[in-house]
């Protein structure tokens, strides 16, 4: 193609505008992603161009049986690509208007839509180290984000978590490969639950963990952090983080259910914080012993200096030796997969990465 014509389709660009929501979205494209999860990609029947902020979100209006429904979904393009816009979307047991769009939305279907939206962005101009960590549908924003600085493609420092249950339900995985093949700034790891039958995986296996986070983003401490994912998930993250002493001034999540359109609107995470000047009781049933201690000391290390044995090996939440029942009271506790989500529903707790807030009283 000559200069003349490259000139000719620019210009065409530049005269068709910016699609706003006065017009509707086109399907062009379906993709399956993963098992019930597809990216759905528009057009502006006008030719516009897309102008969005990499972690924001759409709000689609869907025509279901019964009466619209109106869904919000986060944009999994990049505004680096304006052509073109695209939602990636899993259904889940019950999904209402993802259902309807698997199995009804095809290329040439129009639809309404509203947005773009959201401040859960990257600063459009700030070159920083990224940590994206995500579970889920919540890797559609850090898709986004890394996309467009996979395209920008200067001083790129992104470290990029996700999990996922299985491999085969890791989204858009090709894509990303491909990013990190050929930018060295984007560095990939996968946690997953279970294996894919038939197929070996050698990457990461279990929960999220301190020990996992150290060994993939040993200076997770120097990055800016962008956490998306089912709210237990979300909350498992802060609290690991806090745990390792990281800024969360520089802590930035999106919710599934929620999405922020206002900064007024956003919602300060309500995490309980151990702090070091704070005094705590830690009543041992069994041994008649009551200690004072801090919040930030653990309730192995203070039945240690009350002279009551606990079992226990690693010292920190893997292996479980240090299981004990808390009767009363309330702790934080950061572990690395050491106790079962049953266990904990059952009061258990690990003595090695428990501490106390205000009064505890546990089975020793």
């Amino acid at each position: 193609m000559s200069g003349d014509q490259d000139r000719v389709d620019l210009s065409a660009a530049d005269d068709a505008g910016i699609w706003t929501d006065a017009e509707p979205l086109e399907c062009c494209s379906v993709v399956p992603e993963a098992p019930e999860t597809m990216t759905f990609s528009f057009t502006a029947p006008s030719g516009a161009l897309f102008r969005f902020a990499p972690g924001q979100f759409m709000t689609l209006e869907l025509p279901v049986p019964g009466g619209t429904v109106w869904k919000t979904y986060t944009i999994s393009s990049s505004p680096s690509r304006p052509l073109s816009i695209s939602i990636t979307v899993k259904a889940q047991e019950g999904s209402v208007g993802t259902r309807w769009m698997l199995d009804q939305l095809k290329p040439g279907m129009r639809i309404k839509a509203m947005g773009p939206a959201g401040l859960f962005t990257l600063p459009p101009r700030e070159r920083k180290k990224y940590l994206f960590i995500s579970a889920g549908s919540g890797i559609t924003p850090s898709l986004s984000m890394t996309t467009y600085l996979y395209d920008r493609g200067t001083d790129v420092d992104v470290n990029f978590i996700h999990c996922a249950r299985r491999p085969q339900d890791i989204i858009s995985r090709q894509r990303l490969e491909m990013m990190a093949a050929r930018m060295p700034g984007i560095k990939l790891s996968f946690v997953v639950k279970e294996d894919d039958p038939y197929r070996v995986w050698t990457g990461y296996r279990g929960r999220l963990n301190q020990i996992m986070l150290g060994l993939i983003a040993g200076d997770y401490l120097e990055r800016e952090v962008y956490c998306c994912g089912p709210e237990s998930f979300m909350t498992s993250v802060r609290e690991m983080l806090i745990a390792l002493g990281y800024d969360m001034e520089r802590y930035h999540q999106e919710s599934f259910s929620a999405p922020i359109e206002d900064a007024a609107d956003v919602a300060v995470p309500d995490d309980v914080v151990p702090d070091e000047d704070a005094a705590a009781e830690i009543a041992f049933a069994a041994s008649g012993v009551t200690a004072s201690c801090h919040e930030t000391d653990t309730v192995l290390s203070v039945a240690r200096g009350a002279g009551i044995v606990i079992p226990s090996g690693c010292t920190f939440g893997v292996c479980g030796t240090c299981k004990i029942r808390k009767t009363k009271g309330q702790v934080v506790m950061v572990h690395n997969g050491g106790i079962s989500e049953d266990d904990i529903e059952d009061g258990y707790i690990l003595a090695c990465c428990s501490k106390p807030i205000g009064q505890v009283e546990v089975e020793v």
